[in-house]
């Protein structure tokens, strides 16, 4: 009987540490000297890097503030409001990580992060806030991966109806400060809070806005069209700070006397309208991308020009530009920092009241770098879980 062992590649084409280091930095001379220049930049980077954040940074001025740089000036007292609602998305998070991102090692480990920031220096009352959220998140874990198809429907439901939960959790439901929820007015928002809101409210309002734009451009009726045609063009001509400033300053002057809008609805209007127009975009070029011989099948078919579109073309449109889109959103969310220039106080705006402080005058480094590392994080975060999303769909495969 023939014994199955291991075919061994000849030792000259065996591979191991050391000659993978002769052959891919030291095989010649010219490669030895880029090798031993790369290493000694490498190591007076990092070296200057470690050293200052574990020696030279002064932390402190993150660690007395990290309740502004958080949510700004809304009152601690009814804070349980935020933590109630971020509970919520926690355990929606980890429902959809274990239905749609079943197949992913490492995906579980996200719901962990509440619990690895409570090892930090943080009051007894955010410590045990943060590691209800990672017992939360790893209960919405284990109910997905129970029934993973039952609960597919109730999942989605449940992320369409938490916009309007947040809102009503962060603003209140009575204007009397006696009541259960008082309302909490918008110029108390800021910090992560703010920029948080402005992102999710300009996602979800910009993303169906910019569907009906791709569509009416590629209408035949013509007021259509051009409506839409002339309002892509338009917003897409000019800078988003600009809209910021015809909302904050321009629009209070079309209204009627005695009619005022809130300004961070100002900001998110003006958000959503700029969004819109680029998103249309991105969505107009995935229908491009849809044969010709889908829409003659449904033709065929007897399907309406409605029941087409919806059915058929735009489930394959969007499936062609997740990754286009998702980099939108995450465009979306650092755009919110320019609203700090209109006065509103979102994360880079408290950054700013912060080093005013005369006590941490001249720690912009600090300040920034931190900000800097959330906007990092969250950003990967959307980056991450679009890829799993595309594996799911199969993206790019045929």
């Amino acid at each position: 009987m023939a014994i199955n062992e291991p075919v061994l590649p000849p030792i000259t084409e065996r591979s191991n540490i050391l000659s993978w280091m002769r052959k891919n930095l030291f095989g010649s001379w010219y490669d030895a000297l880029l090798t031993i220049l790369g290493a000694w930049i490498v190591y007076w980077a990092l070296s200057g890097l470690l050293r200052w954040v574990f020696v030279t940074a002064e932390w402190e001025v993150i660690v007395v503030n990290m309740r502004l740089l958080m949510i700004g000036q809304y009152p601690l007292e009814q804070a349980w409001r935020l933590w109630l609602w971020l509970g919520l998305l926690v355990f929606l998070s980890g429902n959809s990580l274990a239905i749609w991102a079943r197949q992913s090692k490492y995906a579980v480990l996200l719901l962990l992060a509440p619990a690895l920031l409570s090892l930090f220096q943080v009051g007894a009352g955010q410590r045990g806030w943060l590691i209800g959220l990672t017992v939360t998140g790893l209960v919405g874990w284990g109910i997905g991966r129970i029934k993973p198809e039952v609960l597919k429907r109730s999942v989605i439901a449940g992320w369409v109806i938490s916009l309007p939960v947040i809102i009503l959790l962060t603003r209140g439901l009575s204007e009397s400060e006696t009541s259960f929820m008082p309302e909490v007015r918008t110029n108390l928002w800021g910090g992560l809070l703010l920029t948080f809101l402005l992102t999710v409210v300009g996602i979800m309002f910009s993303f169906p806005i910019g569907v009906l734009l791709a569509l009416g451009r590629r209408s035949e009726l013509p007021i259509i069209r051009w409506f839409s045609v002339g309002y892509i063009e338009l917003v897409r001509g000019v800078p988003l700070i600009s809209i910021l400033f015809m909302a904050q300053l321009m629009l209070p002057l079309f209204l009627p006397d005695g009619w005022t809008v809130d300004r961070v609805i100002r900001a998110m209007v003006g958000i959503t309208l700029f969004s819109a127009a680029y998103l249309a975009e991105n969505v107009r070029g995935g229908l491009q991308a849809i044969p010709k011989g889908q829409f003659e099948a449904a033709e065929a078919l007897g399907l309406s020009g409605a029941q087409t579109m919806i059915f058929i073309i735009l489930p394959q449109a969007l499936r062609l530009i997740i990754p286009i889109l998702v980099g939108q959103f995450i465009g979306v969310f650092k755009d919110t920092s320019l609203v700090a220039i209109v006065g509103l106080l979102d994360l880079v705006g408290i950054a700013r009241t912060v080093l005013a402080q005369p006590a941490f005058l001249g720690l912009q480094r600090e300040v920034y770098v931190f900000i800097s590392l959330i906007f990092w994080v969250l950003s990967y975060g959307m980056s991450y879980l679009s890829q799993r999303l595309e594996e799911r769909l199969g993206v790019g495969i045929r």
